[in-house]
């Protein structure tokens, strides 16, 4: 039987790329007050983007419900021995806890094993991605489990946006405290290190930005899959893409928009690229 995979919704992946490789997404929660909505289910990204920009409250988010991880391990029972699990950081969200909680209560005993990709976005995505390619070729369980964990460290992603001011209210500021102050209005670039938030640049202007995110993607040697990301600014993400052509072919970049629960914590105007690769 073939490795069923599951991931949540801060990976950032398409319903189109799910679809096509058979990829479960459990959505985390976002919370405008008493309103809760399930991640790209029953709030698209351009409306909670717009909720964003325009209402006086400051959404908040939540982790998946055990049972929301419980009833999707019980369905794939069905239909597989063998379930991996692929979350965001345990640094940034409960998520990987409740996902491992979930085990203990299914109804039919299999073999899950849950991974902690230490990242988030795309960067997660492609991991998962990488996992489900692995398992669509009949790449055994512990094939797969592996290929998973050897990327933890061989995926890498940088975000631009232009202010912290959403990331220091929803109290994931990390490392990028450093930037705050006078540093609100410039572009900073962040990345994540041992599962946490770190700010390894700041940039004056959006275009300076874009280059450095380019030459962070150029600076690979070797590229297995590439993501771009944005949230309201599709133009730019499209410029990234097309600049990036010219190191990884254009048809082979994934396109996202990052989620209402990551877009909560980094604002609207977020742009990242991330690559699975290597760098020697």
């Amino acid at each position: 039987m073939t490795v069923k995979i599951i991931t949540d919704s801060t990976s950032d992946l398409t319903p189109e790329i799910a679809s096509e490789l058979g990829i479960t997404v459990v959505p985390l929660y976002v919370h405008f007050g008493t309103d809760a909505y399930r991640d790209g289910i029953d709030l698209t990204t351009e409306q909670f983007y717009e909720k964003l920009m325009h209402s006086k409250i400051l959404p908040t988010t939540a982790v998946p419900p055990l049972g929301d991880f419980v009833k999707v391990y019980d369905k794939l029972a069905e239909e597989s021995d063998e379930i991996l699990v692929i979350t965001v950081s345990h640094r940034l969200s409960a998520t990987y806890e409740v996902a491992l909680q979930a085990v203990k209560l299914m109804k039919r005993k299999r073999r899950v094993e849950v991974i902690d990709s230490l990242t988030v976005l795309m960067a997660e995505g492609l991991m998962v991605i990488a996992a489900a390619k692995a398992a669509k070729a009949r790449a055994n369980f512990d094939e797969v489990v592996n290929v998973t964990r050897n990327n933890i460290s061989r995926v890498d992603f940088r975000m631009a946006f232009d202010t912290l001011e959403y990331l220091k209210r929803g109290g994931r500021i990390g490392t990028a405290q450093a930037f705050l102050g006078s540093m609100l209005k410039v572009n900073p670039i962040l990345t994540m290190k041992d599962g946490y938030t770190e700010a390894i640049a700041r940039t004056r202007c959006r275009a300076k930005a874009i280059d450095y995110l380019c030459n962070f993607a150029m600076s690979f040697s070797h590229i297995e899959e590439m993501a771009v990301e944005d949230a309201t600014t599709p133009d730019e993400a499209e410029i990234l893409a097309e600049r990036l052509s010219t190191k990884f072919p254009r048809e082979r970049i994934y396109r996202a928009k990052v989620s209402p629960v990551v877009g909560t914590h980094v604002g609207p105007h977020v742009l990242g690229v991330s690559v699975l690769g290597d760098r020697q």
